[in-house]
């Protein structure tokens, strides 16, 4: 896992950089925009880094997730206005982004003081398991350098299609844009329905097993001592809420294809390295899962991870 965010982080470094200087380049306002944005990242990861050390609760990059894309995709779409094209980005965001952030509020994500809310189980897992990470310091540069800088910085990234849409602010609204709405819209569904198969099953797997702790006689049924959701679309593949979220925003690249014509331009660099970063995440939880699950291999060897088996 350590040396998956080692090579994470150098490619957040170097994928961008490159992709940029090797683009048609923005006007001066645009330019100026994108540095405004970066600022503002730069100070939440800075509080995020701080909050989390102080509180030792390290997801609170997690409670913005869903909630900075809106603020970073409105700033631009305004300042491009009047633009339908980056209006209509902008409203698919807040569309993802309402739903994403009811979902991690009905998990104990959020709470009335700000900074609590349930932690990501992950983080403590990968400091028991990392005994150099066990160290106050060099946790605390893994919380600075990766958990604060590195996921605020790709929030930022793979929203920035938007600002590659406003240099193509003249160009109509054509059949490319269409389709991506489409797709958007599609795999925001997908992954609504994957979201709510998930946790109906955990909803349901800890009444029966807090009623089989009162009831001894009580058998569970095999679904839920099981232990994990492999019906419907978790059937189909292993992480279908995963699969929709890295399609969303491949999909969400496409409008800046629609605005410029260009089919490989620098704001691809942050649909990437999302899909890096979700290679690594599930890696890790799904090693977490074989160890607490025996069936869990068998299903890693029936299902396929991301992209379901067609035929």
């Amino acid at each position: 896992m350590l040396r998956t965010i080692l090579f994470l982080v150098a490619t957040l470094i170097a994928l961008p950089v490159v992709a940029f200087y090797y683009d048609q380049p923005l006007s001066a306002e645009q330019a100026g925009a994108v540095k405004t944005v970066f600022l503002v990242m730069a100070v939440v990861a800075c509080t995020c880094f701080a909050v989390s050390e102080i509180t030792r609760n390290y997801s609170q990059v997690d409670k913005l997730w869903s909630l900075l894309p809106i603020v970073y995709t409105w700033f631009f779409a305004l300042k491009a206005a009047p633009d339908p094209r980056t209006t209509l980005m902008a409203i698919l965001v807040t569309f993802w982004g309402l739903r994403l952030s009811f979902n991690f509020w009905r998990r104990g994500g959020y709470h009335w003081i700000p900074w609590r809310g349930e932690e990501d189980y992950r983080w403590a897992v990968l400091r028991s398991q990392n005994p150099a990470l066990q160290k106050r310091l060099t946790w605390a540069a893994f919380n600075l350098f990766f958990i604060s800088a590195y996921q605020n910085t790709l929030i930022l990234l793979f929203s920035l299609p938007v600002v590659v849409a406003w240099q193509g602010k003249n160009t109509p609204l054509n059949w490319l844009d269409a389709l991506a709405t489409l797709l958007v819209l599609l795999f925001i569904t997908l992954e609504t329905i994957a979201d709510q198969q998930q946790y109906n099953y955990q909803q349901e797997k800890y009444r029966v097993v807090g009623a089989g702790k009162t009831l001894p006689e009580q058998t569970l049924p095999e679904q839920y001592a099981r232990g994990f959701c492999n019906t419907g679309l978790w059937a189909r593949v292993r992480h279908p809420n995963y699969a929709a979220e890295q399609a969303i925003w491949i999909s969400f690249y496409l409008f800046s294809v629609a605005a410029t014509g260009r089919w490989l331009n620098w704001s691809l660099a942050g649909a990437i390295l999302l899909m890096l970063l979700f290679i690594g995440s599930s890696d890790f939880s799904e090693k977490i899962s074989a160890g607490k699950y025996p069936e869990y291999r068998d299903y890693q060897k029936r299902v396929p991870r991301f992209i379901p088996d067609l035929f």
